[in-house]
């Protein structure tokens, strides 16, 4: 049974009117688009979302666009690289530098020339690390042979809303009952939240995926922040990819497809910023 909070002071910030849908179980940040990030005790989220979260990329010069691992033949190896900021981000501040570790264990930092030039030699590409978003950012986006998705073994090319790095909106929410709803239909997968690049994980009380009703509604995320669910999170090949010691398995997308049309998430815009943490409540209305 849900619980219901009206009028309440959530934490010593403005009223809640709503229901309870459950703690915040996790929150991360991603530095640099398509690698990996760091998960936060507490954050500051913005109208762009959270602070420091996908404010930086590399970019193919060749090309113009920006380097994703939706393109795994060109970019697989992305999810090899970690991405952490030098110092935390200052809400009005500029950004410190991004402290980028590549596959073998070397680090370099953003503040210095030699990101891109270290990354390029990797890759085989001319690539340019920038912390600016082209006016009509784009990216590639290989689809593979799996029911249910768009497109089949093809490789499209997919514009990225204006001057920013996300994909669609710019926070993405998911829950832990979603997470395990596909482990229950795909039980000889590995179902971690890590696959699926959050910035936001809920842990409800009820099952299912639950997020898929929040969609055109609000929740308020501590006492502060409140989102707008946009639509749902459509899932692409990033999904299967090996990282760490998760290995590749298409087996992940194909679930997620048969049971949920390829959806694993909600893609949330912020409608009034401030601070969350860890273990907060979350409330819908």
């Amino acid at each position: 049974v849900r619980l219901m909070a009206r009028d309440a002071l959530a934490g010593g910030g403005f009223p809640v009117s709503g229901e309870v849908v459950g703690p915040v179980a996790s929150l991360w940040r991603y530095p640099v688009k398509s690698m990996m990030g760091e998960e936060l005790n507490a954050t500051v989220f913005t109208p762009k979302g959270l602070l420091g979260d996908r404010a930086c990329a590399l970019l193919d010069a060749a090309t113009g666009k920006i380097v994703s691992a939706k393109n795994p033949r060109k970019w697989g190896r992305m999810f090899d690289f970690r991405a952490a900021y030098a110092s935390p981000p200052t809400p009005g501040e500029p950004l410190p530098a991004v402290r980028v570790t590549f596959p073998d264990g070397t680090i370099l930092s953003s503040d210095r020339d030699d990101v891109g030039m270290a990354a390029s030699q990797l890759f085989g590409h001319h690539l340019r690390f920038v912390n600016a978003a082209p006016e009509t950012p784009r990216l590639e986006e290989y689809w593979p042979d799996i029911e249910g998705l768009a497109f089949q073994e093809t490789v499209t090319d997919e514009a990225m809303p204006h001057e920013t790095f996300f994909d669609a909106s710019p926070v993405l929410v998911l829950t832990s009952s979603t997470i395990d709803a596909l482990r229950e239909a795909y039980p000889q997968g590995r179902f971690e939240i890590r696959r699926f690049r959050p910035n936001v994980v809920i842990a409800p009380s009820e099952r299912g995926f639950v997020e898929n009703g929040w969609v055109g509604r609000t929740l308020q995320v501590g006492s502060e922040v409140l989102l707008r669910v946009d639509k749902p999170c459509g899932r692409c090949v990033m999904t299967t990819l090996p990282q760490g010691d998760l290995p590749q398995d298409y087996g992940i997308l194909k679930a997620a497809a048969k049971h949920n049309g390829t959806n694993v998430g909600v893609y949330a815009s912020v409608v009034r910023g401030g601070t969350v943490r860890r273990g907060d409540s979350v409330y819908l209305a």
